[in-house]
């Protein structure tokens, strides 16, 4: 495949480099298996910097379209399937939407030191701290959902913001952090201790597991939110139209 962008054009650098990533990954000899190029080739080829590259190799990770083994290389993960949703809102919403009412049963927030996924993510300085949301919701009978967020610095989120308000509502009209595009990866795992806790199930019964990147306009990650979902509770329906 020909490694080529357009250094003349508006679109930021690593949205190319994304953009060239998801064509590469959808040929045969790499869903086959084969390693795709190392981000310092790449990034030799293409005359950008290496973490530009990483930048864009990052969101396909964390999308689950790519694995990366630290001394082997990255390749097209096997056995997943991804999906652009049409329409997406705040999960608030969702459920206001389907008449269903939910409470907040605890709100966690504080200031943490990243692990170097969400760093390199972030495109963050070593060391730097970010606003780490934790929120256990369900309806009357019980807490269903656990969501964990992690914000960048720029969304100016502090400890004082009111956490039990539509989150997204907050961030546009107080921070002006507009919600685009939100790029998820589903799976299925089992309850841990921690988990089983949360949730009221038992130990090892199965988790709806929900990994989101969330987007501004201009492709910028501000938010990396994990959630938890009871899966005797919960079913994540996607509509495909052809």
């Amino acid at each position: 495949m020909d490694f080529n962008i357009d250094h003349n054009s508006a679109l930021p650098l690593h949205v190319q480099v994304e953009s060239m990533l998801r064509k590469m990954i959808e040929k045969p000899e790499y869903q086959d298996g084969k390693l795709l190029p190392n981000e310092i080739d790449m990034a030799k080829k293409l005359g950008i910097s290496r973490s530009t590259v990483r930048q864009a190799t990052n969101k396909l990770v964390y999308e689950n379209l790519l694995i990366r083994k630290k001394g082997v290389g990255t390749k097209v993960a096997k056995n997943n399937i991804t999906t652009k949703l049409n329409k997406w809102t705040s999960f608030t919403h969702e459920m206001d939407e389907k008449g269903v009412v939910f409470k907040i049963y605890s709100i966690k927030v504080n200031f943490i030191v990243p692990d170097v996924e969400i760093q390199e993510l972030f495109g963050l300085k070593e060391g730097e701290k970010i606003l780490k949301l934790e929120r256990l919701k369900g309806p009357e009978s019980g807490p269903i959902v656990h969501f964990i967020s992690y914000f960048h610095p720029r969304t100016g989120l502090t400890l004082e913001d009111d956490y039990s308000k539509p989150l997204y509502e907050t961030l546009e009209r107080e921070h002006h952090i507009v919600a685009a595009v939100s790029k998820e990866g589903i799976s299925a795992i089992l309850a841990d201790a921690k988990l089983s806790k949360l949730l009221t199930v038992k130990l090892g019964d199965p988790i709806l597991f929900r990994k989101r990147v969330v987007c501004d306009p201009g492709d910028r990650p501000f938010e990396y939110n994990l959630g938890y979902y009871r899966a005797d509770r919960f079913t994540y329906t996607i509509d495909i139209e052809r």
